[in-house]
């Protein structure tokens, strides 16, 4: 399965894809960077400063700051990694920045459930943003 991850809210779509690589499918999210959480912008990057400023560059917690990877670490948060078939799941999920050249003529699904206009509040912010503000490197 693949699901585009533009304009899609990106705890909705971690649940889905969490659930579907629980049931043993193999899940690949394209365009990370085009995911949205919502809630203020200056709500959301006061979430994540405070992340930043906990603990210590050398004991963590670690933050991630790749598109990919960040979507990644929010699915990791939706199945119980802890034991063998949360890592059994974790391993059949991939996220990519963009679309890959291996499924650039593959149909791209998307979640209706999951979509922006679904929600009430017009206040959200892109993945891209939060990675870009938390430090990504160009």
């Amino acid at each position: 399965m693949i699901i585009d991850a533009k304009k899609l809210i990106i705890g909705r779509l971690a649940s889905f894809a969490a659930k579907r690589a629980l049931l043993g499918e193999k899940v690949d999210v394209v365009n990370c960077e085009y995911a949205v959480i919502t809630g203020s912008r200056k709500v959301v990057l006061a979430k994540y400063k405070e992340r930043l400023r906990r603990g210590t560059p050398e004991h963590g917690p670690f933050n991630v700051k790749r598109e990919d990877r960040f979507m990644r670490r929010v699915i990791r948060g939706m199945l119980p990694y802890t034991q063998p078939k949360g890592r059994a799941a974790f391993d059949k999920v991939m996220c990519h920045i963009g679309v890959p050249k291996k499924f650039e003529g593959e149909e791209l699904q998307t979640i209706k459930s999951a979509d922006i206009i679904k929600t009430q509040s017009l206040k959200y912010v892109t993945v891209k943003e939060v990675c870009k503000f938390l430090g990504k490197k160009e």
